[in-house]
């Protein structure tokens, strides 16, 4: 005997009745990264140096001017296309100078 859903051609309940799966959280929707990828990540960082980009953006730190932040900013975005990722990068590499400037004063 066919069900109701077979014989329809169109509209919501068209086509063969189907099992729904249970979709299993990825690994990437967990959203936390571990220790050891964390230390790992940051010492790949320290021995590569920066990135052209990050470079970039420091020049534009060290430039100086109005609305560094903003340029940094929406230098960042343009590259990560994320405001949250843009954010981060730009303290990130705005910590990373300060440091910098340290070392250089106690030397």
């Amino acid at each position: 005997m066919k069900g109701p859903w077979e014989s329809i051609a169109c509209g919501r309940e068209k086509g063969f009745q189907t099992q729904k799966l249970e979709k299993k959280v990825s690994h990437c929707q967990k959203r936390h990264t571990s220790k050891r990828s964390k230390i790992v990540r940051e010492l790949i960082s320290e021995v590569t140096g920066m990135i052209p980009y990050e470079k970039h953006m420091m020049d534009i730190l060290k430039a100086g001017g109005n609305n560094t932040e903003k340029k940094m900013y929406k230098f960042a975005k343009k590259r990560l296309h994320s405001h949250k990722r843009a954010l981060a990068k730009r303290d990130a590499i705005k910590e990373l100078y300060a440091k910098m400037r340290r070392a250089h004063h106690h030397h």
